[in-house]
């Protein structure tokens, strides 16, 4: 007799190729979590790694801003010791200057002019005074103007008074303390623009 297969096979098949294709999701799912799971992790590496390279630029950023506010005070520092340098040398080279200044006062007053006050506010000096005429204001503005350590004689002020029955011209004359080198510079440079 024959034999014949009454058993679903079909049915067995459809089984068999539902348990492949279940295995197979399977396996393709831990493959792809494990993929995943390894995209994850190196992609974790590369931040974690970029995060400690910022970390280290911060730091660095950090010593180099304290350097950067030291190298600032210092420079603050040589500004104001060049300053002070200046200052003194300045004092240093005006030091003589006086002298020669009230030399020059002395020097150029005429006869019938006195002197009660003396201002100094820098270059400037202010002279108050008195004189017997007001021409012996204009002799000594003269003398003063041709005098090596002083130039540019203003008079602000003449009042005539009558002190003790004489007639007294009491002025405010302005000048400048000046060097024979600046006075012949600035001569030369007069002589440079007439030409």
């Amino acid at each position: 007799m024959a034999r014949i297969n009454l058993l679903p096979w079909r049915e067995e098949q459809r089984k068999e190729r539902l348990k492949k294709f279940q295995t197979v999701t399977v396996l393709a799912s831990f493959l792809m979590l494990a993929i995943i799971l390894l995209v994850h992790v190196r992609m974790s590496g590369l931040i974690d790694y970029q995060q400690s390279r910022n970390d280290f630029l911060v730091q660095q950023n950090k010593v180099l801003e304290t350097r950067i506010k030291e190298i600032e005070n210092l420079e603050k520092e040589k500004s104001n010791l060049l300053a002070r340098m200046n200052i003194i040398q300045q004092l240093q080279s005006s030091r003589p200057q006086v002298v020669h200044v009230f030399d020059e006062m002395v020097s150029t007053m005429p006869n019938g002019v006195y002197l009660t006050g003396i201002k100094n506010s820098g270059p400037r000096i202010t002279l108050d005074g008195f004189a017997q005429s007001n021409a012996r204001v204009s002799s000594y503005m003269r003398k003063v103007d041709d005098a090596d350590w002083l130039s540019d004689p203003r008079l602000d002020v003449i009042n005539t008074e009558n002190i003790k029955g004489q007639r007294i011209s009491k002025f405010t004359l302005v000048v400048k303390q000046t060097t024979p080198a600046a006075k012949k510079a600035a001569a030369q440079a007069e002589q440079g623009d007439a030409q």
